[in-house]
């Protein structure tokens, strides 16, 4: 017997760390009998360090920060009126709501007093020195950019899970694999000798993002400058790099800060740019133009009669600012003549115009992986009526995302090439992501559309304040009312631009998208314009893009602008 006590004292001494074998074998089974009391052998969790995403220079867009979580198993705690109120002063917690948190979870062994403490604040916490309250390391999520890049990038919840953005997209990748080991614990609860590890955590993946954080944040600034300008409900900014189809910049007004979600809106979160979908109106038009060059019917210098300024079809007027009389394609184009691109609308067959529009993206999935990212609306029918035929041309009877717009006139600024866009960096080895890239335009036409679109930009046009003084611009306007529920709001529009640069031979191509103006001024020449001229033109110069030809355009009094704008 006294040598099978020895034996089994001999035995669990070396599964307690520390201890030294005692030489009378009666006092050392009372003291291991003591300390089986006290003392736990538990597996705990190694919490893995949660991949850092960054923008395509490496800068920090998310990171993991290490914190503290205070824990406590309701079965031991210890607690007369003083230590509970100091506990609860210390958690910042009221002493009656401690009580109720404790006893909900009376008959479990584990329960979180305080989540994602800094190590001071958990020691502070610790140094009570209370029986069954004890910590737990993990990470939290930091964001560096705040809310310039907060609706891509998202945010973890509490347990660093993805919620949002790109955190959730590639959450598995960044995620990783937590390890796991054997620790001695004491009464309560606080590990006093790690003993076997057990499995090594695994770092999740790093992320490299397609945005260049530089010009994010100038997009950011300048599109919160028209929003507040324009008493604006919401708006968007999409940049994309033509040859690689990567999005260099996606901002979105009104953003969040993803640090302190504390006073978070409903629906603030939301990426617009590739969840939300509107009517694109006139911005449709140059890809009208092509459908138009493809027929056959129609060429560059094709005149049009757009007298008396209205045209009727069906039940439905289409009017123009004022008579144009005759113009060629570009000087409709220039104009946004809803007469002359009906015209032209009313010699094709709808499909003609459909197919280019699902050519280039609309109705179908950017595919870029984004949570809740929308396929946009495109119609199929089986019988179109005229006026039907007529409002799709000029981008009425769709819906498109702002990212949709974006790779739709990447496609024009690319000699008719689509590329996939993303919003992962590709590598120079790469140079495209493979297999995803398609010649859907023939490359002579686009030429041709892409000059029109430069009389857009030239004092003529609508879009004489998207120039950029040391770049040549090609692009269009637009401006479409908002839709209600009862229909089309009176005096509710939303304002856009499209447009790329250098305009010979495009590197970036720029959508903006100002939502429900609320002043005087509201169409896209006026409202979006502006803000893609400054955050182009600030984009091509961190490229290296060397200037060219400028159009420099002046604003003279009962230029078209000033007598309406776009359509």
């Amino acid at each position: 017997m006294v040598v099978a006590l020895f034996s089994l004292g001999v035995l669990a001494l070396t599964h307690v760390a520390g201890l030294q074998v005692l030489p009378d074998v009666h006092q050392g089974f009372e003291f291991l009998q003591s300390q089986g009391n006290n003392r736990t052998l538990r597996t705990v969790e190694i919490p893995a360090y949660r991949g850092v995403i960054t923008d395509r220079r490496g800068e920090p867009l998310a990171i993991s920060t290490p914190v503290v979580s205070i824990c406590a198993n309701p079965q031991l705690l210890e607690l007369d009126g003083d230590k509970l109120a100091m506990l609860a002063r210390r958690l910042e917690l009221r002493v009656g709501d401690l009580k109720k948190r404790i006893k909900r979870y009376r008959n479990k062994e584990f329960m979180y007093l305080a989540r994602q403490l800094t190590p001071p604040q958990a020691q502070a916490v610790l140094d009570l020195d209370i029986v069954g309250i004890f910590k737990r390391e993990e990470y939290k999520r930091y964001y560096p950019a705040g809310e310039v890049a907060a609706h891509l990038v998202g945010f973890t919840g509490i347990d660093d899970r993805g919620q949002e953005g790109m955190e959730l997209a590639f959450d598995d990748w960044l995620y990783g694999a937590a390890g796991r080991k054997r620790v001695l614990k004491d009464r309560k609860g606080q590990v006093i000798k790690e003993l076997q590890l057990i499995e090594s955590e695994k770092p999740g993946g790093n992320l490299a993002l397609s945005i260049d954080l530089r010009l994010q944040y100038i997009a950011y600034r300048e599109l919160k400058a028209a929003m507040k300008k324009f008493r604006a409900k919401s708006g968007s900014v999409v940049v994309l790099d033509v040859q690689t189809g990567e999005v260099l910049a996606m901002v979105n007004q009104p953003s969040f800060n993803p640090n302190d979600r504390s006073r978070l809106k409903a629906g603030s979160t939301r990426n617009r740019a590739v969840t939300d979908l509107l009517e694109p109106g006139s911005v449709m038009k140059p890809l009208t133009m092509v459908a138009a060059l493809e027929s056959g019917k129609f060429h560059p210098g094709t005149v049009i009669d757009t007298s008396p300024g209205y045209l009727r079809i069906g039940r439905k007027t289409f009017v123009d600012h004022r008579n144009y009389g005759k113009l060629d394609i570009s000087g409709i184009l220039a104009k946004s003549s809803q007469v002359g691109t009906t015209k032209i609308a009313m010699q094709l067959e709808p499909e003609d115009i459909r197919g280019v529009f699902e050519r280039v993206g609309f109705g179908l999935s950017p595919g870029t992986g984004f949570p809740g990212e929308s396929s946009g609306i495109l119609p199929s029918k089986r019988r179109w009526r005229d006026v039907e035929t007529a409002t799709l041309a000029f981008g009425y009877g769709m819906a498109a995302t702002p990212l949709q717009l974006a790779s739709a006139y990447a496609v024009l600024a690319n000699n008719g090439i689509k590329k996939q866009a993303s919003l992962l960096k590709i590598s120079e080895a790469d140079g495209v992501l493979p297999g995803l890239e398609e010649q859907v335009i023939d490359k002579k036409i686009v030429a041709s559309v892409r000059q029109m679109m430069k009389a857009v930009i030239g004092k003529e046009g609508t879009g004489t304040r998207a120039a950029i003084d040391t770049y040549e611009v090609a692009g269009k306007t637009g401006t479409s009312h908002k839709v209600g529920a009862g229909g089309y709001q009176k005096d509710r529009y939303v304002g856009l631009f499209a447009g790329m640069a250098p305009a010979d031979k495009p590197r970036l191509v720029t959508v903006v998208v100002i939502d429900d103006p609320r002043g005087k001024d509201y169409y896209g020449g006026l409202v979006a314009a502006p803000v893609f001229s400054k955050v182009t033109a600030e984009a091509l110069r961190l490229m290296s893009v060397p200037p060219l030809k400028a159009q420099n355009p002046k604003l003279v009094k009962g230029s078209v602008l000033k007598r309406g704008g776009d359509s």
